[in-house]
């Protein structure tokens, strides 16, 4: 019967499919009134199969349950993020170790993919009797993706060492028979290594919180990892490389710059002469654009002679055409709003050809209830690090522009 169920799903979720790409292809229009009304039906008769499937997978669990019986072993489910790798990894046993043992520290290993399957040992946990409200209020979060941009790497050892390019002197031309061909002279690179350099931080928690695991998975994945990437982000945009820092784009030696001049000259005309900066010194297309919420805004709130904005209004595109795009990108780059970069200033380059984000080990989550005491008070503390390093090898595939 649970396959008949299927197979009648997997019917309805198919026609809804075939009407909205009869839809596409039909040069992309909207769905009739008829059209939308039948794929109404089917999603709602694939949500009564879903509660059918449900009530039936429920019915077999139940039965298979028997007191006097070892349970079955089961393949464990991979781990979809870092702070449910981390609890995989430690169990149960790890943290009743953490919260009686003095000095005892536990460590996952590194977190790769959601697909690698990590094993949790220990018997099933069972919730503690005291219930504690974990509906935290969030602090204001923005999504950092600069690193996104650039393309990734792994390395060995401690830092990474590469060439910059030197200019190019002479160039190709046409030439007679048996003349003189032009010469080409490539300038001598400018070595340069980038350390890895360590992001750090730890919390506390309560023996009572810790007992909690999903609590706990939420705390490492939504504040630990969240504050993490922000911070990198600063640092790969910022960073004045000094001492423990990463040298940041805007602090390298040889990125290009392009300053907005008065009015007429608006924002979008300095962001397109630094695309066209890009291509012109490297050869490289520009793919990125980054820039401060509060200059991303003044751009989707311009508007033109009939006051129409021209990223589209609140309601409907411009002049009631297209629906209302999401945050849309500049001049069709990919456009990472962010308050990482300073407002006035906005970045635009060949990020993934120009810049690479290595890291070294992954990120790394630790335990123990050894730290200052701490094993008396019944408080565990969680690290969570990282090692990166940023090699920036064309700085000219980089422009920045400063915005009025």
């Amino acid at each position: 019967m649970p396959t008949d169920l299927k197979a009648k799903r997997e019917e309805h979720i198919k026609a809804a499919r075939t009407i909205l790409d009869t839809a596409k292809a039909d040069d992309d229009r909207d769905l009739t009134d008829e059209e939308q009304t039948e794929v109404k039906g089917h999603l709602a008769e694939v949500k009564t199969l879903d509660l059918q499937l449900a009530g039936r997978a429920l019915v077999d669990a139940v039965k298979g349950l028997h007191d006097d019986e070892d349970p079955v072993d089961e393949e464990p489910s991979p781990a979809k993020s870092l702070g449910e790798h981390f609890v995989k990894s430690v169990g149960p046993e790890g943290f009743a170790r953490v919260k009686s043992i003095s000095g005892f520290t536990v460590t996952a290993p590194e977190f790769k993919a959601a697909t690698d399957p990590q094993l949790t040992t220990g018997a099933v946990y069972t919730p503690v009797l005291t219930e504690y409200d974990t509906t935290v209020v969030r602090g204001f979060r923005q999504q950092p993706t600069v690193a996104n941009l650039l393309s990734s790497g792994t390395i060995s050892g401690n830092a990474i060492s590469y060439f910059i390019e030197g200019a190019v002197e002479g160039a190709f031309t046409t030439v007679a028979e048996g003349a003189a061909k032009p010469q080409l002279h490539f300038v001598d690179p400018t070595a340069a290594v980038d350390a890895l350099k360590k992001i750090a931080a730890w919390f506390d928690m309560s023996d009572e919180m810790s007992e909690d695991l999903p609590f706990m998975v939420s705390e490492i994945n939504q504040r630990g990892m969240y504050l993490l990437a922000t911070f990198e982000e600063a640092q790969l945009i910022n960073g004045p490389g000094t001492g423990t820092t990463v040298r940041g784009i805007l602090n390298r030696s040889g990125i290009q710059t392009e300053t907005q001049a008065v009015a007429p000259d608006t924002a979008g005309d300095a962001l397109f002469r630094a695309i066209t900066k890009v291509q012109t010194a490297t050869g490289l297309a520009a793919d990125g654009i980054v820039m401060n919420p509060t200059d991303y805004q003044k751009l989707r709130l311009a508007k033109d002679a009939n006051g129409q904005y021209y990223g589209g209004g609140f309601f409907q595109g411009q002049y009631g055409v297209g629906g209302v795009p999401q945050n849309p990108p500049v001049w069709g780059m990919s456009t990472v709003v962010t308050s990482a970069i300073a407002a006035g200033t906005a970045l635009v380059g060949a990020f993934r050809a120009g810049g690479t984000v290595y890291r070294k080990g992954g990120v790394r989550v630790e335990q123990t209830n050894s730290d200052a005491g701490k094993f008396t008070s019944n408080i565990i503390t969680t690290r969570i690090e990282e090692r990166v390093a940023l090699a920036v090898r064309y700085p000219a595939a980089f422009v920045k522009v400063t915005l009025l």
